[in-house]
């Protein structure tokens, strides 16, 4: 089954970002960094979500990644779906922090459940055919507005939704040029899609410079 291995986002300063995120969240190998001064402004078409198991947990998560040097975006709060909140890490890219409990299930906890990739793209339904033909099934589809993978077992997992409706979801202006920043790194690349996201092959389940270390089957709030 296709797999994703980990999310390599292209930062100004690799030690730099290995330290923020190292004390944000912890995810391990499912994250690397590569350094890049590829020009980009605005919306870079992607956020990244922490799917977790109660609302304690995306507290924490939050807490320490704005205690590390993030923006807030979007403040925690209760929603239709859940419970979440947005961040902007120092390198640009967005995070989401949810939970699709609204109340505590159990001890708390700093566990990530899911790393989801949220990629927004200008045609939901061709992008589908596209990632279809690649051999990814799908697992939750929403006519022309969003689409999830049938991704079980893989570290990372992958969602499609338009891209105004993804920069709504994080709480930012959909504008924006130049390059995405972010590199997909699995076992389905290598290759780049219509809206410009580049998939590379990986020959093993590392990513690039590794810091130490349930998708609510809920599409972003509308």
């Amino acid at each position: 089954m296709t797999t994703i291995d980990s999310v390599v986002l292209d930062v100004p300063d690799p030690s730099a970002a290995e330290t923020f995120y190292t004390a944000a969240f912890r995810l391990g190998t499912r994250l690397g960094f590569r350094r890049s001064d590829a020009p980009t402004t605005g919306f870079r078409g992607f956020t990244l979500s922490l799917v977790v198991s109660q609302p304690s947990t995306v507290d924490s998560l939050i807490g320490t990644a704005l205690d590390a040097g993030a923006t807030s975006l979007k403040p925690v709060a209760k929603s239709f779906w859940g419970y979440s909140g947005v961040v902007q890490a120092p390198d640009g890219a967005i995070w989401k922090v949810a939970t699709s409990s609204k109340k505590e299930t159990g001890p708390a906890t700093r566990e990530v459940d899911d790393v989801v990739l949220l990629l927004g793209i200008a045609d939901v339904k061709a992008s589908k055919r596209f990632y279809v033909e690649r051999g990814l099934a799908v697992g939750k589809s929403f006519g022309s507005k969003y689409v999830e993978f049938d991704l079980s077992g893989s570290p990372v997992k992958l969602a499609l939704y338009g891209r105004r409706a993804a920069a709504k979801d994080a709480g930012v202006d959909p504008e924006g040029t130049g390059s995405h920043r972010i590199a997909i790194s699995s076992d389905l690349g290598p290759f780049t899609d219509a809206d410009g996201f580049a998939w590379e092959a990986t020959s093993s389940r590392e990513a690039p410079r590794p810091q130490a270390g349930g998708w609510s089957g809920a599409p972003p709030i509308r």
